[in-house]
């Protein structure tokens, strides 16, 4: 008797996934909720776990290949014992013995794959060390630094004057979904972005004084990412546009505050959401970003972590970036750009000059539903409570 290997419920609006790879291949031993395929969506990966112990008995559809939620992916066979069926055409049988690795899913850990996706390496050709067999970063190093650079693709289309210095690679559906979105952003949304600059001087003095105490007591490091969402929420407070969207002929405004924080991941930009922020502590907030961080680069995202938000913030500054147009990321009405914090030479009060650790801010805006003058308020109110922390704790 054979158990069915199907793709799972993807979470809200999507209906299809891209299979991205297999962990086991037909004929091998497989252990309950042991990860079997993982599957690509436009914004997580997931891996489906094997709902029995058995034997891999099928791969039904080859990695590469679109499949809808429910579709079949595979079967299982039942003990050590049981004999495989015949292979989809992800499995067509190898001309010789020493091409049965290649047509065969290899196992490796997530930056083993990275690793060798950037060095161009066929993980079919690297032997693994790893548990299983599996194939780690460190033998994807080694098999690096012993082979010589790969050829690059040919060209899809047609020649190509200078094909043989290109590479060409297709497009992940997750980077072809954030090319979408941010395309649908610019096509729909009436976008301006308004700047402004923060002296960081207060906020990083309170910073350096209660770092120490603040990391031994919560386990966590105090960030500059903490004020800023504090900040964000009780501007959006205060101007409740930024915080809400457009729904047809309707404006939806929001009395919760789901921030999203984007982050680089290997697969791209992704943007988790701090559900309910202005509940959160200092602590509560950084905690909540160190976790959806690793989860983003360790391609652990579930569906839930990605869903809703209300307006987010992303820090480019992290890269290097002086300064930005951030896109916003729909359906939200606004996005709050970081940037690096460099010293510059600043007019105080006094008309004195002084050298001050700035910011530039930037908001992105749909002028459809947020004014300039919203957007422009906002953005003051933030850069009034950043160089004036105590208020943010204040409330004031």
């Amino acid at each position: 008797m054979s158990t069915e290997i199907k793709v799972p419920a993807l979470g809200e609006s999507i209906t299809e996934a891209t299979v991205a790879k297999w962990f086991k291949a037909v004929g091998e031993a497989v252990a309950t909720d042991e990860p079997l395929v993982e599957l690509e969506t436009d914004k997580v990966t997931v891996e489906v776990p094997a709902p029995a112990a058995g034997i891999l008995a099928e791969i039904a559809v080859a990695a590469g290949d679109t499949v809808a939620v429910g579709a079949l992916l595979g079967r299982l066979g039942e003990g050590a014992g049981a004999a495989p069926a015949p292979a989809a055409k992800a499995e067509a049988k190898p001309a010789a013995k020493a091409e049965t690795r290649e047509a065969s899913p290899v196992a490796a850990m997530p930056a083993a794959r990275k690793l060798a996706a950037d060095a161009g390496l066929d993980l079919a050709r690297v032997a693994g060390t790893g548990k299983d067999g599996r194939v780690t970063k460190g033998d994807v190093l080694q098999a690096a630094a012993a082979s010589p650079a790969p050829a690059p693709a040919p060209a899809a289309t047609g020649p190509r004057p200078r094909a043989e210095r290109e590479e060409r690679v297709r497009m992940t559906r997750l980077r072809k979904r954030i090319a979408e979105r941010l395309k649908e952003a610019q096509n729909t949304a009436a976008m301006l972005t308004t700047f402004n600059e923060v002296d960081m001087s207060a906020l990083m003095e309170l910073r350096a004084r209660h770092r120490d105490v603040f990391e031994k007591r919560h386990g966590i490091k105090l960030g500059f990412m903490s004020f800023f969402v504090k900040a964000a929420v009780a501007a959006l407070k205060d101007w409740p546009a930024v915080n809400a969207e457009i729904d047809g002929d309707d404006l939806v405004y929001k009395s919760y505050y789901d921030i999203g924080v984007a982050v680089g991941s290997p697969q791209g930009l992704v943007v988790p959401v701090l559900r309910d922020a202005d509940k959160m502590g200092f602590a509560e907030v950084e905690k909540a970003i160190a976790e959806l961080g690793k989860k983003a680069r360790d391609g652990k995202l579930a569906m839930a972590d990605l869903q809703g938000g209300t307006f987010t913030i992303s820090n480019g500054g992290v890269y290097g970036s002086l300064l930005s147009t951030p896109i916003i990321n729909p359906p939200q009405s606004a996005i709050l750009g970081m940037h690096k914090i460099q010293q510059r030479p600043v007019v105080l009060a006094d008309g004195s000059l002084a050298a001050r650790p700035m910011m530039y801010l930037a908001l992105s805006y749909d002028h459809r539903i947020i004014d300039g003058r919203e957007a422009v308020s906002f953005l003051v109110r933030l850069k009034d409570l950043i160089e004036e922390p105590g208020r943010i704790m204040l409330d004031v």
